[in-house]
Parts: structure tokens; C-alpha cells; sequence
């Protein structure tokens, strides 16, 4: 009989890790998960409100935790000044990944500078250059993903759970606000002092790529505002699902 490894040792405990932490708050989470994995575990941040809050509570638990996010090339502004806020603030320093060169000037040659307005397909290869395969990497080693993620985001999270299994990438995704709301966020980042990127006072709920992100108007769904020019159920990078 073939010997089990350690990933598939993990991904069965799963269910048993579901059951345990069900009604367990976020920092309840944290700090187990931060305790057991050590180095093996990483907060991967967007630098949205959620994962801001996400690394003010790490950094209650554990300042030694690892924290990495993505530079696509073509962030906000504000979102590089939010990274250096972050440094300075929590006295840390952000893992930052890139993407391969080769890469983007390949999908720049195929595609076109601008060419992910031109349609999903376009678009989601551009994703993949610029965030999925530096992504892969930075997770490389990892047994545990802690995310941002809420189910009220999106029509295409309404299902995620607080501890999941994430079969692409062989490791357990951990979603510690999976079931906040956004006002809970907000009330959090008010409570605790959080540092925030200025654009959420400016309409934007959700921030990625500055081409791909936009401004909402009161009532509509908070994902709307990136690519925009996509059917709901598409609007996804391709970092939690395609």
C-alpha cells in the first residue's frame, strides 16, 4: 500500500478542521492555524479592507507571520502608497512577488497593451500572467492560504467556507471572515485604527489592477466595480476559481 503523504494527510483532516473551528471567531482561527504551521502558513493580501484586517489581527498573534501580496505591474497608487503605510506601521516588511517578464511581454505581444477589454478569454490570460503565476510561487511550499474572502462579496464565493481544501494549489485555504458582512469589516478597521487604502472613501469597495477597477454608485453589488464590462459570474481572476 502506497504510503500517504503529508499534503494528503492534510486535505483529509479537512472535514474534521471544519467541524472543530464552525463557529469560531476569526481570531480563534488565526491563532491556531498561525501556532500549528508556522512558516508553512502566509497571509496573501489584495490590500483591500478585509486583508488589512486580516493582517492587523496576524500581527496581534504573531509578528514573526508571513505576509506576502502580488505586484502586478499595475496597481493603484494608492495601493503602493497602502504597502509602504503597512511597513511602516506594523513595523514588518511585505513579501512582494512579481510577474515573469517574459510573460508579460509575451501576452503585450499577443494581446496588446490594453488587450484584456477585448473579452474574458483576453482578459483572464492577462490574470494569469500578472497575478496567477506569480501566485503560484508564493504559495510554493505552503500548507496553509489565509484569504480575505467573505461570502456576501460575490455570487461566486456564496459557498466558501472558513476552512476549505484548495485542490489547485494542494493546500488548506483558510477564509477567517468568510461569514462578515461588510459592516462588520468596517466596524473592525474603525475600532482597531486600521490603515485603509484611501480609494475605499472614493467609491471603491474592491480594488485590483487600476485599468480593471472602478468606482461603484450606492446600491450596486460591491464587485462591480472590477471588470466591469464582464457578466457577474465571470468576475473572478482566477486566484480562488476560473
Amino acid at each position: 500500500m502506497a504510503e500517504i503523504s503529508d499534503k494528503e494527510a492534510l486535505e483529509k483532516e479537512v472535514p474534521e478542521l471544519q467541524a472543530r473551528f464552525k463557529d469560531s471567531t476569526p481570531e480563534e482561527l488565526l491563532r491556531y492555524f498561525l501556532s500549528r504551521f508556522g512558516k508553512q502558513i502566509a497571509l496573501s493580501s489584495s490590500l483591500g479592507k478585509e486583508d488589512q484586517v486580516l493582517l492587523d489581527m496576524i500581527m496581534k498573534i504573531d509578528r514573526e507571520a508571513r505576509v506576502f501580496t502580488i505586484d502586478t505591474g499595475r496597481l493603484c497608487p494608492e495601493t503602493y502608497n497602502l504597502i509602504a503605510t503597512d511597513e511602516d506601521y506594523y513595523k514588518i516588511k511585505l513579501e512582494v512577488f512579481f510577474p515573469d517578464r517574459a510573460k508579460v511581454e509575451e501576452y503585450v505581444r499577443t494581446y496588446g497593451i490594453n488587450g484584456f477589454y477585448a473579452g474574458h478569454e483576453a482578459r483572464k490570460a492577462c490574470c494569469e500572467a500578472r497575478k496567477l503565476e506569480p501566485l503560484r510561487r508564493a504559495l510554493s511550499g505552503l500548507d496553509v492560504w489565509i484569504c480575505g474572502l467573505r461570502r456576501s462579496q460575490s455570487v461566486t464565493r456564496s459557498e466558501d467556507k472558513a476552512v476549505e481544501w484548495d485542490a489547485r494549489h494542494w493546500l488548506i485555504k483558510l477564509n477567517p471572515l468568510i461569514d462578515w458582512e461588510e459592516s462588520d469589516v468596517d466596524a473592525y478597521v474603525k475600532e482597531h485604527s486600521v490603515p485603509v487604502n484611501v480609494l475605499h472613501r472614493k467609491g471603491y469597495p474592491s480594488i485590483g489592477c487600476r485599468p480593471c477597477t472602478r468606482a461603484v454608485q450606492p446600491g450596486e453589488d460591491i464587485r462591480s466595480g472590477r471588470w466591469w464590462w464582464e457578466s457577474p459570474l465571470h468576475r473572478e481572476c482566477g486566484l480562488h476559481r476560473d
